[in-house]
């Protein structure tokens, strides 16, 4: 496990050697996203992890559901022979665990066949190959996340709903204080940790706000690659979730947790610069929108709604999409619109990007920038153009978005562009876990059944 000759803790970055301040790393975690986002691997101490030639994981990781089952998937032979694949650590996704006693590494890895071919089920390959293909055409994109959550009561009994929390005044959060300081102020102590944390691992946050639920809270990322930024927020979800239970509440990432309160969102950011020159490819000389803008925007309506199980992947993410609760209902654009699922920020011309609103903080972010990134690109290439923006009210137009996770689907299952961008047997193995997972929702008889159903049919 050496870099050119030198130990392998000299590639480690600069953030992870302040952190440490001369103190020997003891454990490194060896660590992948799966299909739903979460983390798994390995964990080590630092000598075995430097003298190991090459880490493995069975590569059925990859064919469990969000509750855990493995699904049978047509078309993979040899499935259940579980056959190792070969993870490769990013040293530039290495980053401090500092909730951990000792001193803790979390490296995420690349994820490689024996003969050394990416492994196409791996979120982190799909993402980089959708990067390839924009640089196939000399063009960079550029993202900027926003991660939306809930800090919430301990929850230790599922059948009970979810409530706020209690802060720092003893009284339990209330909704309807989007931006109010006092509010921020209530879980100080948790947005204090969520800072430290975020130094330690070399994180910047660009700013902290109450959103419009009680106990909700949104961060901003500073923009940047998109491989970089969805690395930071697969670790920034695992740093918040620590962050809440050391201070006595969760934290919770669910799309809608809470009937009556809004949903979570991850927003992103987007642009694209000319991969030579830097420039932003959304912006001519004039300072007026290009052909290219418009192509993106175009691709983004047209190819989105077949991506939306990636940007809502469960049969709670369309909960969210509710008329005039802060979340988008179809894929209209305007300018300074916060009714459009896709807004055009107020900027200066040469920072000219696009918002998706459409996805939701449930998603695995690989995916959700990926799937994002490729609607976009085939926008560009095809010369799309998008429908007029929208000056008013978006929530007066109709629900254009899939009701459901199985409308979703037989979206995505139909659009062969994307499933060629983002690799036809990800797409397939994708399809067959989500599939199963809305069918295993369906057996669970819900509260609200046994509340009007039990005696009144």
């Amino acid at each position: 496990m050496k870099t050119d000759g030198a130990r392998w803790t000299d590639a480690l970055p600069h953030a992870f050697h302040q952190w440490c301040n001369g103190r020997l790393v003891e454990e490194v975690e060896c660590i992948v996203t799966d299909i739903a986002g979460t983390s798994r691997g390995k964990a080590m101490t630092a000598r075995k992890f430097a003298r190991a030639d090459k880490q493995y994981l069975p590569i059925s990781i990859y064919f469990q559901t969000i509750t855990g089952e493995y699904v049978d998937i047509e078309d993979i032979p040899n499935q259940w022979t579980e056959s190792d694949v070969v993870l490769t650590p990013d040293f530039n996704a290495a980053v401090a665990v500092p909730w951990s006693d000792d001193v803790t590494l979390q490296v995420v890895h690349d994820v490689e066949q024996q003969d050394g071919t990416p492994v196409p089920y791996a979120p982190r390959n799909v993402l980089k190959r959708v990067l390839a293909a924009y640089a196939d055409q000399g063009w960079r994109p550029v993202v900027a996340p926003e991660l939306e959550f809930y800090l919430t009561k301990p929850n230790p009994d599922p059948r009970y709903p979810i409530e706020p929390p209690i802060g720092r005044t003893g009284r339990q959060g209330v909704a309807r204080q989007a931006y109010s300081m006092s509010a921020v102020e209530e879980y100080g102590r948790v947005i204090d940790d969520i800072y430290d944390y975020a130094d330690a691992q070399g994180f910047e946050i660009d700013t902290i706000i109450q959103e419009g639920g009680a106990g909700q809270i949104e961060i901003n990322l500073q923009h940047g690659d998109p491989l970089t930024l969805a690395d930071q927020v697969f670790f920034f979800k695992r740093s918040i979730r620590e962050a809440a239970l050391k201070n006595g509440c969760f934290a919770t990432f669910m799309a809608k947790p809470m009937q009556e309160q809004p949903g979570s969102a991850m927003h992103i950011h987007q642009s694209v610069v000319c991969a030579q020159h830097g420039h932003n490819i959304f912006n001519d000389d004039q300072d007026t929108p290009t052909a290219l803008f418009h192509g993106f925007l175009a691709g983004q309506q047209q190819h989105l709604p077949s991506a939306v199980c990636m940007l809502a992947p469960y049969v709670n993410s369309y909960r969210r999409f509710v008329k005039d609760d802060a979340a988008p209902i179809n894929l209209e654009w305007g300018v300074d619109n916060r009714t459009t699922g896709l807004r055009v920020p107020i900027a200066a011309p040469a920072s000219r990007r696009i918002e998706n609103r459409v996805v939701g903080m449930d998603c695995n972010p690989y995916l959700a920038i990926a799937a994002s990134l490729a609607s976009g690109l085939l926008g560009m290439l095809a010369g799309a153009v998008p429908r007029a923006k929208v000056e008013g009210d978006a929530y007066d137009l109709p629900h254009a978005l899939p009701r459901d996770l199985l409308a979703a689907l037989s979206l995505f299952e139909r659009n062969s562009a994307i499933k060629e961008l983002l690799g036809s047997e990800f797409c397939h193995l994708y399809s067959a876990l989500k599939r199963h997972e809305t069918e295993a929702f369906l057996q669970v008889i819900s509260p609200w059944e046994r509340e009007h159903l039990l005696l009144n049919v």
